[in-house]
């Protein structure tokens, strides 16, 4: 087995993801002249950030005193009640430094011919406020990002690895910290040891644990797994945002469907409901607004611009009385040329399956989207010890994979990638100025006293299938405690069947992120079948108070 040992001079950071909050971590820390490996399992490009359409949420002034304390209110009204106050203040009033940093690295956001930015309005926002760039935000920032990240000398990009599994300082004791992790790297199929004075995770989310997922396919929970593997404490895995408006086509996978859509005015609509709002528009002789006709109204006065977990609940509903495959999002009574002009990458994908934007109802159902759960953390990414609840140390998570309170039961459109730069920029700012020990002893490698006896796997498609079946009928938008007891059920044999693979296979992707999404889905199914109320994104019909 191959073993890579950190440079000398400057202090190892390993961060593992290349999405915002790890390339923006890594050019922060090359900065300031520390050593950056940033480990990825694909291109640094296939990340979930380069998927994001609508864009970041932000006041730029910081002296817009309204603006902000709109902001926060829009925040903690989405999050239910769950959100941490202070970190959601700190976050919103540390938006305008974060922005800049963007714009220094070479983020371009769209403006207006004015000069100024054009700022978007997305579910959940009372007001203007999401930079963005056309309807591809994720991928100019992923852009700005890996250009930079490409060129730094302090750098060193490993795409095609896939962590396995974190290294211990003392093994079976977390409080010593962490000093590394083995990877899988997939050009020749060998284990190698990666020592890290520093660890970052900021491996994204795990959308792919259901079929219907607008999440790229390296969304695996792989960075939740291998800490929670390594003790350290979990929050909020039953807090599942499903995106209301994705793509629904035979043909596709679920292709979102940015919420900025509706926020230039787009509609969601059933089956009669557009077929009343059709014949209203025939009978009058002119195109009227949609909206009096949505069905979104019976859950929510802000009708289709709810909030995400809102509109989701109310599409889900209704697909189970008409017993229709998808709903639609209308926009043929808006300027086609506008929408053209900010959505080209709707545009292009609605074009090959024939559907014209402006012009024809799209058809759209939920799909999985985003983990407001996930590892624990204190106010500079640092995640818990499970055993003790200190501060687990050598140990950051950032981005998707944290459990910040920045979201509380439901996140609002386009805070996810704001508070990724923010805990990027605060973890690498504690590093900084908290400069790791160096880990001078040699690692230990990957199973070094049996990898000899391990056996090729057989295919794990059919496992990943059912698991992904499971989690998607009975751990969905809207559960019930029997059918949350049945997955745990099927999830626990799973699991141990995975494990004895586990154990006796030579490591391959497959059997690596199968093991993963397994312990995840445990996990998730585990916190839905603990909780007492509905609240959020988690909806039990079982705890419905009549």
């Amino acid at each position: 087995m191959a073993l890579l040992m950190r440079t000398d001079g400057a202090s190892q950071i390993v961060i593992i993801g290349s999405g915002i909050a790890g390339l923006f971590c890594a050019i922060r820390l090359a900065d300031a002249g520390f050593f950056v490996k940033v480990i990825t399992k694909q291109r640094p490009i296939d990340s979930s950030t380069n998927w994001a359409q609508g864009g970041i949420a932000a006041i730029l002034d910081k002296t817009d005193g309204i603006g902000l304390a709109s902001h926060i209110e829009d925040t903690l009204k989405s999050g239910d009640g769950q959100c941490d106050s202070s970190v959601v203040n700190s976050v919103i009033r540390e938006a305008s430094d974060r922005i800049q940093d963007l714009l220094n690295i070479g983020v371009n956001f769209e403006k207006s011919a004015d000069g100024e930015f054009h700022l978007a309005k997305e579910g959940g926002h009372s007001d203007r406020r999401i930079l963005h760039s056309k309807d591809a935000t994720g991928k100019e920032i992923e852009r700005a990002l890996s250009q930079t990240a490409e060129q730094h000398e302090n750098i060193d990009l490993m795409p095609n690895t896939l962590a396995i599994d974190l290294i211990q300082l003392q093994h079976g004791n977390p409080s010593a910290g962490i000093a590394g992790v083995w990877c899988l790297d997939q050009n020749n199929q060998e284990v190698i040891t990666v020592h890290a004075d520093t660890l970052i995770l900021a491996t994204g989310g795990f959308g792919q644990l259901w079929h219907q997922t607008t999440n790229p396919s390296v969304a695996t929970g792989d960075g939740l797994a291998m800490a929670y593997r390594a003790g350290a404490r979990v929050k909020n895995l039953a807090y599942i945002q499903f995106h209301p408006t994705a793509l629904a086509t035979k043909s596709d996978s679920p292709f979102l469907i940015t919420e900025a859509m509706r926020g230039e005015g787009g509609v969601i609509l059933d089956d009669e409901g557009l077929e009343r709002w059709q014949l209203q528009c025939k009978k009058d002789g002119v195109i009227i607004s949609p909206e009096p006709f949505s069905f979104t109204l019976k859950h929510s006065q802000m009708g289709s611009m709810a909030t995400r977990d809102i509109v989701a609940r109310a599409i889900d509903k209704q697909l189970k009385i008409t017993g229709k495959p998808h709903v639609y999002l209308v926009t043929s009574h808006l300027d086609e040329a506008l929408l053209n002009s900010h959505f080209p990458t709707i545009r292009a994908r609605l074009e090959t399956h024939g559907l014209k934007l402006g012009h024809d109802p799209l058809p759209i159902s939920p799909a999985a989207h985003y983990a407001v759960g996930g590892l624990e953390v204190d106010e500079i990414g640092r995640p818990y010890n499970r055993e003790n609840g200190e501060v687990y140390p050598r140990l950051y998570a950032i981005g998707e994979v944290a459990c910040t309170g920045m979201h509380g039961a439901n996140r609002l459109a386009s805070n996810s990638l704001l508070e990724a730069v923010v805990y990027a920029s605060r973890a690498a700012e504690h590093i900084i100025l908290n400069p790791p020990n160096s880990y001078q002893k040699q690692l230990p490698t990957w199973r070094a006293d049996g990898l000899n006896s391990l056996s090729e796997h057989g295919p794990v498609v059919h496992d990943k299938n059912e698991l992904r079946q499971t989690m998607s009928q009975e751990v969905g938008i809207v559960r019930r405690f029997s059918r949350l007891n049945r997955a745990a059920r099927r999830l626990e044999l799973l699991g141990q069947e995975v494990n004895r693979l586990w154990i006796e296979s030579i490591p391959t992707r497959p059997i690596i992120e199968l093991r993963n999404l397994t312990l995840v889905g445990q996990l998730v199914t585990k916190d839905a079948i603990a909780r007492t109320e509905n609240c959020g994104l988690h909806f039990n019909q079982d705890l419905v108070k009549e």
